[in-house]
């Protein structure tokens, strides 16, 4: 990503939410990418999402990807939604299930920001065109399919009209994987892009524990194999010394967010962005979701940490378009 300009908040800020969903078709996690796979009737049952947002005053960025924008049965009600001020829709692309099918279809290529720069322009033009056509106003957010961004993403995004981007996922490396390192970014915003006129929320996440000052080095060396094997990471993990910890109710507890917020509240961060997939509203949908009291689980943690943050915290919400809004003003 090109330079960045750090924001820090005032640290007498209350804390700021947001809520981001990968809004997107159904596939099988542990397959290779397919072209085919574009089912969305999990959509049918995002009420239950949504209506735990409404009890919260929460307005959720939904960012949708092709298979979503193009296919009524999906965007449908997230247009009864943003057109009754109760959500925001973006884009999300998923460079597999998007046209123009120019690439090869491989792990690699499935990080957009990977793609040639010619491509990944005209994949995130006719998304960015059939999210118009659908909701009938230009998506302004953006975050990319498996968090792909990439060297070209930043030009794009300003050539496009878009906004914010919401594609960093702090501390997390996908380099091993092809694609990109975010080992060294932290959860704080930051303006970026040709006239620093774009702006990155990072999704949050870190590392809490008394040992967390030893950051993605220390996590690494703990994750190597034979200290797996000896289990020395796990206990290192139960003794709470150092664990990375992202705000998703997909595989983290709410005592686990809990922790991850005190400790970037403490470290001067007042922005959050909680994010999940939309899938994971329907059993089956995703890998964390797979029974009906899987998904009230997952719900239940939403509401309590939604609660933790509202009342406990004395937080508020904010869309991503609005925390641009109100940092522009500051």
């Amino acid at each position: 990503m090109s330079e960045r300009k750090l924001i820090r908040v005032d640290s007498e800020t209350r804390p700021i939410l947001s809520v981001v969903i990968h809004t997107e078709e159904e596939f099988d996690w542990n397959k290779p990418h397919d072209r085919q796979a574009t089912g969305v009737k999990h959509m049918r049952h995002i009420d239950r999402a949504q209506k735990v947002f409404d009890s919260f005053g929460i307005v959720p960025n939904y960012v949708v990807d092709y298979p979503i924008a193009s296919q009524e049965e999906a965007f449908g009600p997230l247009k009864a939604y943003a057109d009754s001020g109760r959500a925001l829709i973006g884009a999300h692309l998923h460079p597999w299930v998007s046209p123009p099918h120019d690439e090869a279809l491989n792990a690699r290529n499935s990080y957009p920001g990977n793609l040639p720069r010619a491509l990944e322009y005209e994949k995130l033009r006719m998304l960015t065109e059939q999210i118009r056509s659908s909701f009938g106003s230009s998506p302004l957010t953006y975050l990319a399919g498996r968090y792909g961004f990439g060297p070209n993403t930043g030009e794009i995004l300003e050539e496009l009209g878009y906004e914010v981007d919401i594609s960093v996922a702090a501390s997390i490396d996908y380099s091993a994987d092809g694609g990109p390192d975010y080992s060294s970014y932290t959860s704080d915003p930051f303006w970026f892009g040709n006239q620093r006129r774009l702006l990155s929320l990072p999704g949050s996440g870190g590392y809490v524990g008394t040992l967390r000052a030893g950051g993605t080095p220390l996590y690494r060396r703990l994750m190597h194999p034979w200290l797996r094997k000896a289990k020395i990471s796990g206990a290192v993990a139960r003794l709470r010394l150092l664990e990375r910890i992202r705000l998703s109710p997909e595989d983290y507890s709410e005592p686990e967010m809990r922790r991850l917020t005190k400790s970037l509240l403490a470290d001067g961060v007042r922005i959050f962005v909680f994010s999940f997939h939309s899938p994971s509203v329907m059993p089956g949908g995703t890998p964390y979701v797979n029974s009906d009291a899987d998904l009230e689980r997952f719900l239940e943690k939403c509401r309590r940490y939604f609660d933790f943050f509202m009342r406990e915290l004395g937080g508020t919400t904010m869309t991503p378009l609005e925390i641009k809004d109100w940092l522009e003003q500051h």
